[in-house]
């Protein structure tokens, strides 16, 4: 309690060396308390950042109804082991969705975070739009436009499915049911298919947002700008990729053969007409359109 009363108190004092009295108010109030207050109409934000120590989960509702239309909402949950299969029902208790314990575990956990707050607009006949998501350090974060209307909101909702997921192959796929004959067997390798979800399946990365936030990037002198720079190079280039994403080194050791470069790999990809892009989410990993079976022929080749 002290330590947040003295971060109040730095809070006003830098407000006053700035001399934004009349354009920043400080609070120290209950964070649903007070976006409840903003509520109506004319009393809404235009942007809310969640940003609180683990799940947003407590505070996405009175965030969504505190946005005007057209607002943008940006989430943070620092709470990963949840979201990534760790501790499985702590995830479906706070987000309505099952996790994976797999290699790209870092974009599921996104996309959880993604479609339960989907789920939370839809309730209150609120859409939302994507336009950009990241996986930094211990958190992953989202940032998403809010739409009013009943038909936003059904437009949302259409993005939400499930990924299934082979652990003997590692084929991975898209799926709107989550129960039908294709869980039952891998089409692959014939083994039985595990599954993350109902989670969001729709674009995490929206491509303008982004070539936006670089022109912005390039006209300010931050502190942290190269590695704001490096992570916008990626995500751009990840906009337009599929979901999921492989690990080359998982592949390696599912095959007990030396992990390939990266590069090599999104050459050989490429050279055979698949796309292939890095991803920010994983240094050895990339985003392709490649399946399993023949990831794993490639990885063979490149390492005789």
């Amino acid at each position: 309690m002290y330590g947040m009363l003295r971060a109040v108190k730095l809070a006003k004092h830098n407000v006053q060396l700035n001399e934004l009295e009349d354009r920043v108010s400080v609070k120290h109030k209950d964070a649903n308390c007070l976006l409840s207050c903003h509520g109506a109409p004319r009393k809404r934000f235009d942007v809310v950042d969640v940003d609180p120590f683990g799940t947003p989960v407590p505070y996405m509702d009175s965030s969504i109804r505190a946005l005007r239309n057209n607002g943008l909402l940006a989430l943070t949950a620092t709470d990963l082991a949840p979201l990534c299969g760790v501790h499985a029902k702590a995830c479906i208790r706070k987000y309505g969705g099952r996790p994976l314990r797999t290699e790209y575990c870092h974009e599921l956990a996104v996309r959880l975070l993604a479609g339960c707050t989907a789920t939370l607009a839809a309730k209150h006949e609120i859409g939302i739009h994507v336009v950009f998501s990241h996986s930094t350090d211990h958190y992953v974060r989202i940032y998403a436009e809010i739409s009013y209307g009943a038909k936003k909101a059904d437009e949302s909702l259409k993005n939400l499915g499930y990924v299934l997921h082979c652990f003997n192959c590692l084929h991975r796929e898209t799926a709107t049911i989550p129960f039908s004959t294709r869980i039952e067997q891998c089409p692959e390798c014939g083994s039985r298919m595990d599954y993350a979800g109902p989670l969001w399946l729709g674009r995490i990365f929206d491509r303008q947002f982004i070539e936006a936030m670089q022109k912005e990037n390039t006209h300010r002198a931050l502190k942290n700008s190269a590695r704001i720079t490096k992570l916008l190079f990626l995500t751009r280039d990840e906009a337009e990729a599929p979901a999921t994403y492989y690990v080359f080194d998982k592949i390696g050791n599912k095959l007990s053969l030396p992990a390939p470069s990266v590069a090599a790999m999104l050459k050989l990809l490429r050279e055979n007409g698949f796309q292939a892009v890095p991803t920010h989410f994983n240094s050895r990993g990339t985003k392709t359109n490649a399946p399993a079976r023949t990831m794993q022929d490639l990885v063979k080749s490149l390492t005789k």
